[in-house]
């Protein structure tokens, strides 16, 4: 079966690469919400009509009941919201949306890497690596002693979305993280969290691809 994505519903997601919106199961499996995930194949994507329905045109998609939104980072943050996971106060709340963005950035590079030059680009991405992740590396330093979250006291959507990106690094590179310490320690606390554990766990999780086309 050649699949290109995932919908889920309701309170569900869709996406259209397999691995687009891990960050945001690794929320709705930390909050305790249960979802359902439909599969979308080429073929049913080629007919058209799921397609039109999106409003660019493109997966991912978020339903829940009458409610439907897409692009994955709004879904993320609107569920942040609703669980509050958007930081204590508006300080806090503009800085996870800066942490985010950074894991956009390198969550754009890695897809580039992916799809588009991993056999002749892989050795300079990982050689390139730890100048990306010492940002990451700086901000947990400052906040508790790198002992707490990447912002603030409590756990955030920004969080999810980190530390699904250092999972997938850790696949292309499973020493990327041999040189800081406290991404290190935050990867290892929060896969300790018991709905997180089970979830990271599970057959599901297990057998999902990382990437649409077998590259990681």
């Amino acid at each position: 079966m050649d699949v290109i994505g995932t919908y889920f519903q309701p309170g569900g997601l869709g996406l259209f690469l397999p691995g687009r919106c891990e960050a945001t199961r690794l929320l709705l499996a930390d909050q305790g919400q249960e979802w359902t995930e439909d599969v979308v194949t080429r073929e049913i994507w080629q007919k058209g009509d799921l397609k039109n329905s999106c409003v660019f045109g493109q997966l991912p998609r978020f339903q829940d009941g009458d409610f439907i939104l897409h692009q994955s980072n709004a879904i993320l943050r609107h569920l942040a919201r609703n669980h509050k996971l958007y930081g204590q106060d508006a300080q806090e709340a503009a800085l996870l949306d800066m942490v985010n963005d950074g894991v956009e950035d390198l969550r754009v590079k890695y897809g580039r890497l992916i799809y588009q030059n991993y056999e002749d680009g892989k050795a300079a991405y990982i050689e390139a690596l730890p100048g990306e992740l010492r940002p990451f590396e700086n901000l947990l330093a400052q906040n508790n002693g790198g002992k707490a979250f990447i912002v603030g006291k409590q756990i955030s959507f920004a969080d999810y979305n980190l530390l699904d990106i250092l999972h997938v690094h850790l696949v292309l590179a499973p020493d990327c993280l041999a040189s800081f310490p406290f991404l290190a320690g935050y990867v290892q606390r929060l896969n300790a969290r018991p709905l997180l554990k089970a979830y990271l766990e599970s057959e599901a999780h297990k057998k999902r691809p990382i990437n649409g086309n077998g590259k990681q």
